[in-house]
Order: structure tokens, then C-alpha cells, then sequence
């Protein structure tokens, strides 16, 4: 191989200064200034060419401010030799500063650029990092915005795999209220260690990591969490995570690799049993949305001393403006509606719905005396085999028709209709699973007015609506889901019977389509997923809460008829209410009036954590809310 010369050598040399960047180039212009000066000043001396009475540093000066102001020598006077060697020194200037220029210009644009991008260190504290981007994150930062009103300044800090500036704009579209909360982008892989570290997790008070809209949602999210918990820069303390999985089976793989630092939302049972609970009882769903969201009254702890040695039924006329639910145990044991003589102990704190968490106050006056006059005698009505309708389907139908299984009596039945190829084979490995449901199906296009007509649906006790998730995008399958209600509607309103329908809607935005067909219970699937994990991630104890109240074996929220608790049409104070349900070893919360049960506006007459004070009528049809064992 031929030897190396001096141009080769002197190329490569140029080679590796071009890329150090503008800071070496812009150095190597200004040594390259300095050596021409330097070198015409030498000459013009060894020439004699300089100007009478000029020393040396008066010579260089005078070079310097030639070869950065052209216009200067237009006034040079004096020899030939004089007046080309100053000529010489302001081309060479020239070619320089344009030059220099040309490299500033190109620098700031490319830093520019990087800032587009979003690669600088997040510097803040106490804040909240968003890892991951799906359709979930608009209702997420809503919520952690809502969540932070009360503070002076707080900071959401979101990395994706995706454009900085068109994750901001997206965001400025669909968020419109953002408070003090500061909201910033960066760009970068979440399950990139070194990527992480730009949002600053070790100075955050929570992070929440949001399944990507893939295939395998579940490989990302446990890769991020391998990322962030096994980082050798990682933080001294523990995290405090949550995380969003789709399957069951990833449950206990992303609890192995993030231990005792993440909360996990299994977003498959959480919308299958919210579904399952808001199906047989209308208006649960507004309840859910109420206790999740941050917009009224949610959940929150709180210690007092005053209340230790209390029985818990006695603690819930001690509260004028807050709904005692339960009690967790100084051990972290949540207690929801626990037998009425449980005694609250030292260390104990109350779990309460309330406006918030400052405003879970003892009441200053003794709460006044149940009226026993109106407290009703009348009994529970016995139950009976339920029948319900499932109109579509996705991955969650199973976990669904089985939670259903849970809460149905002996006797009860289930019909699934779906446009699917592949039902026969689903139905038949559900049908060996269920102990209490009966379960058909068939075949159909779910938009069909004619198939819709021959099904019957007004007979039903429920009407459950699904999205086809598995095949459409999300607008499409909520297109599909939005002309299936319409007609069901128009069935409902033909047969004179209001339907109990609970529809799903992938995107929170097509809820106000919908509304347009007057269903008054929607169970969003993304939208309640994002609360959750927003509500958990402000405050990791709501965990067990949520999970209790979801669950089929513990406490759940019901409505009941109004006429079992106090006397229909009496007036009386939501005391009395309270009281009627102790008797029956239930906690009350609130009240749903029926004559507003197809109002948005006015929550679909959903009341929750009422004043306790103020006189109510309550008639037959409108139920109360009450945590209960059945």
C-alpha cells in the first residue's frame, strides 16, 4: 500500500477538523486571521511599508480592523506597495468573516434544530414523566393538569418515540385547559436507558408509562421498565411507577422486573369490570368517571386523632361535606364499608370522597337525629335471572362475559352477537368457563336496522355495546359503534322501553357524538384507564382502592331503589339516607334522580357526596349509592 503524503495527510487532517464541529471551525478561522495579520504586518515592516510613526502594535491594529471592515480601505492613502498589501489583508478578511459567518449561521441553525427535537435535560423537580405516547396521553396530562390547579407551578415532562414539535402541537389541539402546569416534550426512545435520562425520572414524583399502539404493547412496557429500574445511573430511593399491561399473563413479569417501585393497571380487567358493574345498573358509569376523574369529588386519605376509639358507623355522620367509605389499617389493610361496629384505631386514616383532600373536615355541629318517620320498611326485592346482550366484540369480550359470570344469579343468560369468522371456536372455549350464565351466539353485522329488529333486544335486561378493536382502527370501530346505537335507540323508542345500554368508545372524542343517541352510560375504555392511572400515580395508596372496588368479591358500588331506604316522596336530609343504610350494614354516598337520567348536563342525575343537611324528596324510581357486600 503506497505510503501516506503530505496532501493525504494534510486532507485528513482538514477532515478531522470539519468534524469537531462549529466551535473548532470558528477557532481555526480566528488563528487563521491572526497568522495572516501576522504575517503582513512582518512584511510591511521588513518593506518599510507601514506608516510614519506607526509602532508595531498600531500596524497590527490597523490590519485587524481592515480585514473586518471592508469599507476602510477606501481611505488608505500612500504607495502602491501600501495601498495592495492593505487591499491583500481586506479580501483575506473577507473571505474569512464570510466564511465565519457562513459557520455561525449553520451552527445556529443546527442547534436550533436539536432543540427542535427536544434532546436537552429536563431540569426540574418534583414533577410527573409520561413515558410512551398512545391515544390515552391527552386524558392523562388533562388530568394531571386538573390534578395540579392548587400548586403554584408543576411540570408534566413526556418522552416518545415521536416529533417534539408534533407532540406539541397535538397536545395544544387537545388539551384546553392546562393551568399552571408546565407541559414539555422531548424526543427519544422509551426503552433507551440513556434516552430516559433526559426527562429527569430521578427528580420526579411519579412516572406513568403508557403502552405504545402496537402488536405487543406488553414487551414495550416491560422494557421500559427494565430500562428505567435497572439503569446503572438510576436513583438511590425507590420509584414510584405506574404502568399500563394488557394481558394478564405480563402482570407478574412487569411486578418481577420493577418490584415493589410500579402499580399495575391491567387495562383489560379494568374495562371489562367496569363494564360488567355499569351494565346491570344505569348511571354506575357517571359514579366511576365522578371518583376517577379530578374535576369533583375523588377518593383521598386523611388521619384523625378525634375519630380513634369511634366505631366506623358512628364516623359517618361525623363528616357535613365528605362520604366516609372505609378505613385503612396503620399495616396499609384497606377496609371498604367494613362491619358498621369496626373500631377506628390509632394510626388508622380514613378513606373519603370529598372535594379535597383539605376540605375532609369534622363537622363543628352534631349531625342532626335520622328522621324515623320516613325511614322505609319496606324489604329488598329479591333477584332474579338476569338476560343480557353483547352487540360486537373484542379481545376484552372474554374478560367481560366472565365477570358478568361473577355478578350473575343461577339462571341468568348471555347472547353474543358479532361479525366475526372465528366466533363458534371463542364462544366454545368461553362457554367451559362460566358457572352461572347461559351463554348463545350468532353471527351478524352488528349495523344491520334489519338483524338489530330480529334480535329482540327491547327483552333484554342489558345491552352491552363493543368496539370491533381487534379489526378496525379506532375511529372506525367507533363509527360502527355509533350506528349501532343510534338504532338501538330508535328500537328503544319504537318499543316504548328505555334500554340499559353501556356502549365502549375508543376515542374519549366520539363521546359527544354519541350522546347524540341519549345513552346515558358510555364506558370509555382508553379515557377511564387514563383517570386511573393519573389518580394512582398522584397518589399510589388509591391502588388497593380501586382495586377493591372493582373487585366482585369485596365492597361494590350499587344503586338501589330509593323506596328501600326512606319513604317515597318524604322530605328529609341525606342523614336519614345515611342512617337507613347502616341499618342494612351499607355505607351510602349519594342519589341518582331518574327525571334527569338523560341529562349530560346535569350528570345524568347522578349526586354524589351530597351535603348532608340539605332536605331531598326522593321517589320510588330514583335510587341511592351505596358501597355494599350484594
Amino acid at each position: 500500500m503506497k505510503k501516506p503524503g503530505i496532501k493525504d495527510r494534510l486532507r485528513y487532517a482538514f477532515d478531522r477538523a470539519m468534524s469537531k464541529g462549529a466551535a473548532a471551525l470558528i477557532g481555526w478561522l480566528f488563528a487563521l486571521t491572526l497568522a495572516i495579520i501576522g504575517i503582513v504586518t512582518v512584511v510591511m515592516f521588513a518593506l518599510g511599508l507601514q506608516q510614519e510613526g506607526d509602532d508595531w502594535a498600531k500596524v497590527l491594529w490597523n490590519n485587524l480592523m481592515r480585514s473586518m471592515d471592508a469599507g476602510t480601505v477606501a481611505g488608505d492613502t500612500g504607495s502602491w506597495p501600501y495601498l495592495l498589501t492593505m487591499l491583500f489583508v481586506t479580501l483575506a478578511g473577507i473571505f474569512v468573516f464570510s466564511t465565519l459567518i457562513g459557520i455561525l449561521s449553520n451552527g445556529i441553525s443546527a442547534k436550533f434544530e436539536s432543540l427542535r427535537k427536544g434532546r436537552s435535560l429536563v431540569v426540574e423537580q418534583d414533577h410527573t414523566v409520561i413515558l410512551g405516547w398512545s391515544e390515552q396521553i391527552f386524558a392523562v396530562v388533562s388530568e394531571l393538569c386538573a390534578a395540579n390547579e392548587n400548586k403554584k407551578r408543576a411540570c408534566v415532562a413526556i418522552l416518545a418515540d415521536k416529533d417534539k414539535v408534533e407532540m406539541e402541537d397535538e397536545l395544544r389541539e387537545r388539551i384546553v385547559r392546562k393551568g399552571r402546569t408546565e407541559i414539555v416534550c422531548r424526543s427519544g426512545s422509551p426503552i433507551d436507558p440513556t434516552d430516559i435520562r433526559v426527562v429527569n425520572p430521578e427528580c420526579a414524583r411519579s412516572v406513568v408509562i403508557l403502552a405504545p399502539e402496537t402488536d405487543d404493547p406488553d414487551a414495550s412496557v416491560i422494557k421500559t421498565l427494565l430500562a428505567l429500574t435497572n439503569s446503572p445511573d438510576r436513583k438511590e430511593g425507590a420509584y414510584h411507577i405506574v404502568a399500563e399491561i394488557h394481558e394478564n399473563k405480563n402482570f407478574e413479569v412487569a411486578e418481577m422486573v420493577a418490584k415493589d417501585e410500579v402499580e399495575v393497571v391491567l387495562t383489560g380487567d379494568l374495562t371489562a369490570r367496569i363494564a360488567a358493574q355499569t351494565c346491570r345498573q344505569s348511571g354506575l358509569s357517571i359514579i366511576y368517571t365522578e371518583l376517577f376523574d379530578f374535576g369533583g369529588d375523588e377518593i383521598y386519605f386523611a388521619k384523625e386523632p378525634a375519630l380513634a376509639g369511634s366505631a366506623y358507623g358512628d364516623a359517618l355522620f361525623r363528616y357535613e361535606t365528605s362520604a366516609i367509605i372505609g378505613i385503612e389499617r396503620e399495616n396499609g389493610a384497606i377496609l371498604l364499608n367494613p362491619p358498621m361496629d369496626s373500631i377506628i384505631e390509632k394510626g388508622d386514616r380514613i378513606i373519603a370522597i370529598s372535594e379535597d383532600d383539605d376540605t375532609i373536615v369534622l363537622s363543628k355541629h352534631e349531625p342532626r337525629a335520622a328522621n324515623e318517620a320516613v325511614i322505609s320498611k319496606r324489604p329488598p326485592r329479591p333477584s332474579r335471572p338476569e338476560s343480557t346482550i353483547v352487540i360486537g366484540w373484542n379481545w376484552k369480550g372474554a374478560k367481560l362475559v366472565k365477570e358478568l359470570d361473577a355478578y350473575s344469579g343461577s339462571e341468568s343468560r348471555i347472547r353474543i352477537v358479532a361479525e366475526l369468522t372465528s366466533l363458534d371456536e371463542a364462544m366454545e372455549n368461553l362457554r367451559s368457563n362460566l358457572s352461572n350464565l347461559t351463554l348463545e351466539w350468532e353471527r351478524g353485522d352488528s349495523t344491520d336496522r334489519a338483524l338489530l329488529d330480529g334480535l329482540g333486544v327491547e327483552k333484554y335486561d342489558h345491552v352491552i355495546v363493543l368496539s370491533y378493536s381487534d379489526e378496525l382502527d379506532d375511529q372506525a370501530a367507533d363509527a360502527k359503534t355509533i350506528v349501532t346505537l343510534l338504532h338501538l335507540r330508535r328500537i328503544s323508542q319504537s318499543a316504548g322501553k328505555d334500554l340499559s345500554i353501556v356502549s365502549e368508545m375508543l376515542d374519549s372524542r366520539n363521546r359527544e357524538l354519541a350522546e347524540i343517541a341519549q345513552a346515558d352510560d358510555f364506558v370509555i375504555g382508553g379515557k377511564l384507564v387514563a383517570l386511573v392511572l393519573a389518580q394512582i400515580s398522584e397518589n399510589k395508596d388509591l391502588a388497593p382502592v380501586f382495586a377493591e372496588l372493582l373487585d366482585p368479591e369485596g365492597a361494590e358500588l350499587y344503586l338501589k331503589p330509593a323506596d328501600e331506604y326512606v319513604n317515597p316522596g318524604a322530605a328529609c336530609d341525606f342523614y336519614t339516607v345515611l342512617e337507613a343504610a347502616r341499618r342494612k350494614g351499607e355505607t351510602a354516598i349519594g342519589y341518582r334522580v331518574a327525571a334527569h337520567s338523560h341529562e349530560s348536563a346535569a350528570a345524568y342525575g347522578v349526586v354524589l357526596n351530597p351535603k348532608k343537611s340539605a332536605i331531598l324528596r326522593l321517589q320510588a324510581e330514583d335510587r341511592v349509592v351505596v358501597l355494599s357486600d350484594s
